[in-house]
């Protein structure tokens, strides 16, 4: 069974920097793409980074240009650099990781990232 575990969240405030990693107890080459998610209160939970096996990025329109996700392959860690954080970064964010066939999807518990003042 694979386990996602998240770290780094905390308390920023506004314009601050955060960094989360996404620890996996396999190697990350396994998985065909790792993707951070959030969800607000009250909110449905959206996509904010995802990166594939072959290192294609995509990012939430909220947070291009001010996030960014990298792997760390000889830590099997994926981490979310951000930066220039808003009150509306608010959220629990989780880490995912899918392989596409067969369908698995494994999911972290979640850290919280709150930016206030």
């Amino acid at each position: 069974q694979v386990q996602l575990v998240e770290s780094g969240g905390g308390l920023a405030q506004p314009g601050g920097s955060l960094r989360l990693s996404c620890a996996t107890s396999g190697s990350i080459f396994s998985f065909d793409a790792m993707t951070w998610y959030r969800q607000a209160p009250g909110k449905e939970r959206e996509l904010v980074a995802a990166v594939t096996r072959v290192g294609s990025t995509n990012y939430a329109d909220s947070v291009k240009g001010r996030f960014t996700i990298s792997r760390d392959y000889a830590k099997n860690t994926v981490s979310l650099q951000m930066n220039s954080l808003k009150p509306e970064d608010t959220a629990v964010y989780y880490c995912n990781a899918k392989i596409t066939f067969p369908v698995l999807d494994y999911w972290g518990q979640g850290t919280q990232v709150t930016v206030s003042s």
